[in-house]
């Protein structure tokens, strides 16, 4: 029997490469608050983790906060989720998986219409089971509860969360399922294995090696 059933993937850095978008609207919120933060590549650092740590890491003070999520909110739903692109080969590899028979899902800190939307404009979201985002009102929010949520919802069977950050790592500790990172995204894999991450993905196929494997 094959040791995970149920494929929980992360959006960002994982399905899609979202980084132009998000590090612009990042720049955005931050200037419209007074904060210009150069070189721009610093801005990397923003893909991954929920959006209020990276505005406090950037300064912005607690009573900002809300507003920084706001105007990065507004400027993502207006360009930022359309300077966005599937990584290559992320079709084949998604196909793959349910030719294989394994139940597929998202788990993304992404607002869920958002992610919704951006997994329907690049034909990925008739692989996937169920889609599931953080919440506009805050209520599900980092990727714990993401995940929390996902499972109380529906229930999969012998999950793995597949993502390319700490902070997908971190939630799936928490949330008491297993993780395996990808090499392809934003983060860093040295971290992620120190996180808790089970093995690290240095391309779709050996990912899709890895998440076949049987006890």
């Amino acid at each position: 029997m094959r040791i995970y059933q149920s494929l929980i993937f992360d959006l960002d850095g994982t399905l899609t490469e979202s980084g132009p978008g998000v590090m612009n609207c990042a720049d955005y919120a931050l200037k419209s608050l007074g904060i210009t933060i150069e070189p721009f590549e610093r801005l990397r650092c923003v893909v991954g983790p929920p959006l209020g740590d990276s505005l406090r890491r950037f300064g912005v003070p607690e009573d900002q906060i809300e507003e920084g999520i706001r105007l990065f909110r507004k400027q993502y739903a207006e360009t930022g989720k359309w300077q966005n692109r599937p990584y290559p080969g992320i079709h084949a590899l998604l196909d793959r998986c349910r030719q294989a028979g394994f139940s597929l899902y998202v788990g993304t800190s992404k607002p869920e219409p958002l992610a919704m939307q951006i997994m329907e404009k690049y034909e990925l979201s008739s692989y996937f089971d169920r889609i599931c985002g953080s919440a506009w009102d805050h209520s599900r929010e980092t990727k714990e509860d993401v995940l929390l949520y996902l499972m109380r919802e529906v229930g999969a069977e012998r999950p793995v969360m597949i993502g390319d950050t700490i902070y997908d790592v971190e939630g799936a500790v928490r949330a008491g399922m297993p993780a395996i990172g990808v090499a392809w995204g934003y983060g860093v894999p040295e971290d992620m294995r120190r996180a808790g991450a089970e093995a690290i993905a240095r391309d779709m196929d050996e990912l899709f090696r890895l998440v076949s494997r049987e006890e």
